[in-house]
């Protein structure tokens, strides 16, 4: 599922990302930077974010990775991306974005 903000942002998007708890992530067999927040002790499930930017638009990218890939070969897994967890979170991190730029307008 992905969300969308105009530029400017009232900070970095891996500000806002830590802000909502996500941590950085570098995929080196993909080579691409994304950013995931754990569910529980274990890495799967987890909620994972991919970001791109341009001059006018900012978008997040958010699915739920359910489990690692089961099969030899292959970097894909069982993840959703839309559905009453995901739209859970997608509020839930709109919500951390408001609190964070609150708290650097006191």
């Amino acid at each position: 599922m992905k969300i969308h903000f105009a530029q400017p942002l009232p900070g970095t998007p891996e500000r806002l990302l830590r802000a909502a708890r996500y941590s950085p992530h570098y995929d080196r067999k993909m080579g691409k930077l994304s950013y995931t927040r754990k569910i529980g002790g274990e890495f799967y499930p987890r909620f994972h974010v991919y970001v791109k930017e341009t001059d006018k638009v900012v978008t997040f990218d958010l699915h739920l990775d359910q489990k690692k890939a089961s099969y030899a070969g292959s970097n894909m897994h069982s993840g959703e991306y839309d559905g009453p967890t995901v739209e859970r979170e997608i509020l839930r991190m709109k919500q951390e974005f408001q609190r964070f730029v609150r708290e650097r307008l006191d």
